[in-house]
């Protein structure tokens, strides 16, 4: 008999250990779930935050049902999946989103993407999402809005890398009603580049900001309604430099300029490329090129009904100039 008994109890503790350590390729979460499950798909979590040291790297989290799934921070490659219901996330007080592999045995590696997640600031919250280390990180079919808890810096997407190359990619999201920048990318070394793609970014300070090291490319998006700048090309480390190119997209309504490029007081370089953009309505300028900047000019952009049309400080680039 004792040795039946040792070997249930040996038994009992291999699957109380094994059920501890597992981690799934794919977990869920539910608005009814509990976090003291295993995040399977009928036994799901309650939050993100539950549901992140139970899935492998590389994995997924899916949603079940509509919920608030809390804020979560995320040190290790992969997917948060919202598709098919209202995932939410209401961050007052703190940030939505954090990506930041820093601590980790190989930082700026991980891969992120986030996928169909409502990022509610509540009117306090920090930043929608802030990537600080990592490679990479996809934010697709998003709305981040109500970031307003840390005044002019409450950005909707704060990318704040200290030092290595990264990628960002926003594609369908809508980024509104922040008192910071809609998006705002800086790295201390290497590149950022980004990609934005059919996305809106409206009443923020600037809708987007590239501070430092970054190269980003717009396509098929809105910059407006925006309190100083549609698009603002800012080096903002003497040194360092920022490029801008916009396609196909409207920047209007917004309280100052609608692209701007340079500053006065950062001794980096900032640039701008524009083509078959409708830049119009803007209370300052159409186009400003500041100190350090430079902006080239397709002909195929139109520019007018601004506090101040045209740009004579542009380079004319491509067919027809």
């Amino acid at each position: 008999m004792r040795a039946i008994r040792l070997i249930v109890c040996a038994a009992v503790l291999c699957l109380t250990t094994t059920g501890l350590f597992a981690q799934a390729t794919r977990t869920w979460v539910s608005g009814v779930g509990d976090d003291v499950n295993p995040c399977s798909r009928t036994a799901p979590c309650k939050t993100f935050a539950g549901a992140i040291s139970k899935t492998a790297n590389c994995g997924e989290i899916s949603v079940l049902d509509p919920g608030g799934f809390g804020t979560v921070t995320i040190t290790k490659s992969m997917t948060i999946n919202g598709t098919g219901t209202l995932a939410g996330i209401l961050a007052a007080g703190t940030n939505g989103v954090n990506v930041n592999d820093s601590t980790t045995a190989t930082p700026n590696t991980i891969v992120v993407i986030l996928r169909d997640i409502s990022i509610n600031g509540a009117c306090t919250g920090f930043d929608g999402i802030r990537f600080i280390s990592g490679s990479s990180l996809m934010v697709e079919h998003c709305w981040i809005h109500g970031f307003r808890g840390n005044g002019a810096n409450s950005d909707g997407i704060d990318v704040a890398k200290t030092s290595g190359d990264g990628h960002l990619k926003v594609l369908d999201t809508v980024i509104e009603n922040n008192t910071g920048d809609g998006i705002a990318i800086t790295t201390g070394s290497g590149q950022l580049r980004a990609t934005i793609d059919r996305s809106r970014m409206m009443n923020c300070t600037n809708g987007l900001h590239a501070k430092a090291n970054a190269r980003v490319v717009a396509r098929n998006c809105v910059f407006s309604n925006n309190t100083t700048n549609g698009v603002f090309s800012d080096t903002v480390t003497a040194g360092a430099f920022s490029t801008v190119s916009v396609w196909e997209s409207q920047i209007a309504l917004n309280s100052g300029n609608g692209v701007r490029a340079g500053n006065a007081g950062n001794a980096g370089s900032s640039g701008a490329t524009l083509a078959l953009n409708q830049i119009d309505r803007n209370a300052a300028n159409g186009v400003l090129v500041s100190v350090a900047g430079a902006v080239e000019t397709f002909s195929n952009n139109s520019i007018r009904g601004n506090g101040t049309d045209g740009c004579p400080s542009c380079t004319p680039v491509g067919p027809g100039n």
